[in-house]
């Protein structure tokens, strides 16, 4: 019988979520945390499985040098799985973790650095993160380390944050910065990039995939929150003014003008550097956001004159996004921007 497309979309999902986080890009990252943030604390890694997860190799390496209370593991096992099952060493012990997962047999593992010991419980549910299982390991827990299901992100991240204000340090895409949940939770300081960005993962074929939108996130304390970046004077001429809100379009983070203290617009690549002691961030320049800093869409002229030079997309009258004429009067919508603004305090810090 067929699949039905419910059926083909959960498993391409499926598929797509599968991919395993290097050794190296762990310890390039973890390695640039002050480790007294992880000392006398339980860790939980809540979609890792000891036989293909890397997070579970840092941790056994390094928990004693990171003076860790506990790390804790639990696995998402599913027993339709039609694709490879992923393992990353040869441990004896752990070899029947991968026929687990086949079965769909989940478990919870505890390791203690200063003992050395692991122990290893089975899961009644199947593992899954928001199971209450899961949930009431994440309640004891102190910091999250994990690479969770891409297409899960934004429900991971409510769960840690808002449900129960975890401090974290996960893996996601960029552009999640774009979705007004996750925005108003970076624009309040909830959370923020890490140091690194990650470009490479195995998938569940073995194969090294690469990626260029791949990020760390975290709420624990990174140095670049409390060290403005330094800023160059700019000849404000040069920087166009958008169309239905009052701010400049600033189209390179390295442009952003020592000289102006007004509303901008810039990159979304901004909040790697992103220190709140010199910007606040207003907004975002699309989606019903934008109408919290503005009540004007897209205009009607604008979007002839967009179209009528050859603009692409799907845009209409009033669409909430900003957009501006370029130096030659063409209407121009650039990618997603991050609205912020100079702090004036900070010129006496």
């Amino acid at each position: 019988m067929p699949q039905s497309n419910n059926q083909l979309h959960r498993a391409k999902e499926l598929k797509n979520n599968e991919f395993y986080t290097f050794m190296d890009d762990i310890e390039n990252e973890l390695s640039k945390y002050d480790l007294a943030q992880f000392e006398s604390k339980i860790v939980y890694c809540n979609c890792d499985d000891p036989t293909w997860s890397n997070f579970f190799k840092f941790f056994i390496k390094w928990g004693q040098r990171l003076k860790i209370k506990e790390v804790h593991f639990t696995n998402y096992a599913n027993g339709k799985r039609q694709f490879k099952q992923l393992t990353l060493f040869e441990l004896d012990d752990l070899k029947e973790s991968a026929e687990d997962d086949k079965k769909g047999t989940a478990h919870h593992w505890i390791y203690t650095p200063a003992t050395n010991k692991i122990v290893k419980k089975e899961l009644n549910g199947n593992g899954d993160f928001r199971s209450n299982e899961c949930k009431e390991i994440l309640c004891k827990c102190d910091i999250v380390v994990t690479n969770p299901p891409f297409s899960l992100f934004r429900e991971f991240i409510d769960l840690i944050i808002v449900t129960y204000n975890k401090q974290f340090l996960i893996i996601g895409d960029i552009n999640i910065s774009k979705y007004r949940d996750c925005f108003n939770l970076i624009k309040t300081n909830k959370f923020w990039f890490g140091y690194t960005q990650v470009k490479k993962f195995i998938n569940n074929e073995l194969v090294k995939q690469k990626f260029g939108n791949k990020f760390w996130y975290t709420n624990l304390d990174v140095k670049y929150r409390h060290q403005p970046f330094v800023l160059h004077e700019q000849d404000l001429s040069q920087f166009c003014r958008y169309d239905n809100y009052d701010a400049i379009e600033v189209p390179q983070v390295k442009l952003i003008p020592d000289n102006y203290f007004e509303p901008m617009g810039v990159p979304i690549t901004f909040l790697q550097k992103y220190c709140p002691e010199q910007f606040e961030i207003l907004g975002i320049s699309e989606g019903n956001a934008i109408f919290e800093l503005t009540n004007r869409g897209l205009s009607k002229e604008f979007v002839e004159n967009y179209y009528k030079n050859g603009g692409t997309g799907s845009y209409n009258i009033n669409h909430p996004i900003l957009g501006y004429y370029n130096k030659d009067g063409i209407a121009t919508i650039p990618f997603s921007r991050i609205i912020i603004r100079r702090k004036q305090n900070e010129l006496s810090n």
